[in-house]
């Protein structure tokens, strides 16, 4: 580890928080429906939108009418984006000349973007037409994104509503985080990597001769626009296999910092959002830095890992150095541009939220590194998250830990006014358990069955990983991989299907139904007995459950994958 990298860590963290509260306090007006300073220039647009949809933006829907229209809204964008696949080869703007999509990859493709997972067991460039990557890809990043941010603003609503019958209505939040949120972020953040070298153009690919007189062809496209809202939204579905270690889509040190500044941006405000609409700051600032705490453990164990090295992969002639120490640390699958720093630095930003964009080959980085990662995937997207997501799942496990104080206090658990009761705690038990029931049972499967084991690179421990990080990364809707597990067959193509769905709306219909729940409430009064959720201590006691509940529930995996595969290394074994 070196100064560098720490400087490197440090400015992303102060950048992050200094953003936090003036985007945070942008959101709550615009979904409080207070006029911002953009109001000018798109109600008129947003008035043109309810009026062509025929939505009656001054009414309101309970939680089941909340629900269903969102699920009616998500499958019509999975068959559209499936069907855009199979028809590419008959469709404009396919400079290639691309073939339609196999059937189960198109299924899986669009369950994945429409879901926010962005699992790719694709080559982006060689699979898809510049068509399909806009109206496609590029569509459902900004839609299931806005998707994610509804359900969070739905839930907050349930919380700061009295005896109310209604958390708002879908298409007005939908509408209104796409207008007023992610497009203006996404037109200044494409302009930003135009400027640093990121194509935008509908040319097609160009050939190169190389200096040994072959042909190289040469990828381009509309990368710009969708590298912007791919990072925006944390969907992380890159336009080229490489993804964010492609030159063209992060060419410079300052990309890469701003890019991973995008992938935190909206999911770390929305904390602050959820503080100003409650009408207590503090409270989003709990959160805000229980988030910061468990990144900060998880970004320093995965930098201290890569910085350290593997001395059997060290150079000859330097085996008497002390310790296992490797000169630069571990560069395997790594852009030198980048170095472990920050290859570290974007792999816990990638994992702590649900972006999956890489700059680094996960599948390369130690055992101890690996299971890191795979650990900020497995705390439920709480450490920042997704958007939207994010603050759903910590909101979860508040209703977790509140539940847990009351029983060692002998009284009714209580959350900012709210009594948490039997329908509560059933919700968020059913959000919770089925991610995990998800990830174990498909691994398990896979891990016997000859179909999934005929996709494995490694042997031991490490397929067992790769295996493991597939549907961990699926039901997270994380979509990162460690990329040494062949997943574009039938097999893995279905099941990654079953686990992102699964993952993605098996968890927000119970959140939805507690925010409905919460919002029918009245206020709790304050008493001497109330648990404070604004301080130090329940933010200690937040983070103790969080690691408790993913500990008991994952180490039993963890230890079959990489904790046996770090103690394979120190005896001298590589998978």
């Amino acid at each position: 580890m070196t100064a560098l990298g720490w400087r490197q860590i440090l400015l992303f963290a102060a950048l992050v928080i200094a953003a936090t509260a003036p985007l945070g306090g942008y959101m709550a007006r615009v979904f409080a429906g207070e006029r911002v300073f953009l109001s000018g220039g798109l109600q008129p647009i947003e008035r043109g939108i309810y009026r062509l949809a025929g939505i009656d933006s001054g009414s309101e829907q309970g939680w089941l009418a909340y629900a269903l229209s969102l699920l009616t809204f998500n499958l019509i964008g999975t068959v559209f984006l499936y069907l855009l696949q199979r028809l590419q080869n008959f469709t404009p703007l396919n400079p290639g000349h691309l073939a339609a999509v196999d059937p189960d990859l198109a299924l899986s493709t669009a369950v994945s973007f429409v879901s926010n997972t962005s699992w790719q067991s694709y080559a982006g460039e060689g699979t898809l037409s510049d068509l399909t990557q806009m109206a496609g890809i590029a569509v459902q990043m900004f839609l299931s994104a806005a998707t994610g941010i509804a359900v969070a603003v739905a839930l907050i609503r349930g919380f700061a509503r009295r005896r109310a019958a209604t958390i708002g209505n879908f298409w007005v939040d939908l509408t209104r985080t796409v207008l007023y949120v992610l497009l203006p972020l996404a037109v200044l953040a494409a302009l930003f990597l135009v400027w640093q070298g990121v194509p935008q153009t509908l040319d097609g690919s160009v050939t190169a001769a190389t200096r040994d007189g072959g042909v190289q062809t040469i990828a381009r496209g509309p990368v710009a626009s969708q590298l912007a809202i791919k990072m925006l939204s944390s969907d992380g579905g890159g336009f080229f296999n490489a993804n964010s270690a492609h030159p063209f889509e992060n060419p410079t040190p300052l990309s890469n910092l701003v890019e991973l500044l995008l992938v935190f941006l909206i999911a770390a405000a929305l904390t602050n959002t959820f503080g100003r609409m409650i009408g207590n700051q503090r409270q989003g600032w709990a959160l805000f830095a229980t988030m910061g705490l468990l990144f900060a453990v998880g970004v320093t164990m995965v930098y201290a890992a890569e910085a350290r090295g593997n001395r059997l992969l060290q150079p000859l002639g330097i085996d008497a150095l002390p310790g296992p120490l490797q000169p630069g640390g571990n560069m395997e699958g790594k852009e030198v541009r980048f170095g472990t720093a920050g290859s570290a630095l974007f792999a816990a930003v990638s994992t702590a939220s649900s972006s999956g964009a890489v700059n680094a080959m996960h599948d390369s980085f130690l055992p101890l590194g690996g299971a890191v990662l795979l650990t900020n995937m497995m705390l439920d997207e709480v450490i920042v998250g997704g958007v939207g997501s994010g603050l759903y799942s910590i909101l979860l496990f508040c209703i977790v830990a509140v539940f847990l104080a009351g029983l060692m206090i002998g009284r009714t658990p209580e959350f900012i006014g709210k009594k948490i009761e039997h329908a509560e705690v059933k919700m968020t038990m059913l959000a919770l358990l089925t991610v995990p029931a998800l990830i174990l049972l498909l691994t398990a499967v896979a891990s016997v069955a000859p179909p999934g084991l005929a996709g494995l690179a490694n042997n031991g421990p490490h397929g067992f990983s790769e295996i493991l990080y597939a549907y961990t990364s699926a039901a997270n809707t994380n979509g990162s991989a460690f990329a040494g597990l062949n997943a574009n067959t039938p097999f893995y193509n279905l099941t990654l299907s079953l686990a992102m769905f699964g993952g993605r709306y098996l968890v927000i219909v119970p959140v939805l139904a507690i925010a409905g729940s919460l919002a029918a409430k009245p206020a709790a009064p304050r008493s001497a007995g109330t648990l404070p959720t604004d301080g130090g201590l329940f933010v200690g006691f937040l983070a103790g459950v969080i690691l408790i509940v993913g500990g008991l529930t994952y180490l039993p995996a963890l230890s079959l994958g990489p904790i046996a595969e770090h103690f394979a290394m120190q005896a001298g074994t590589l998978y």
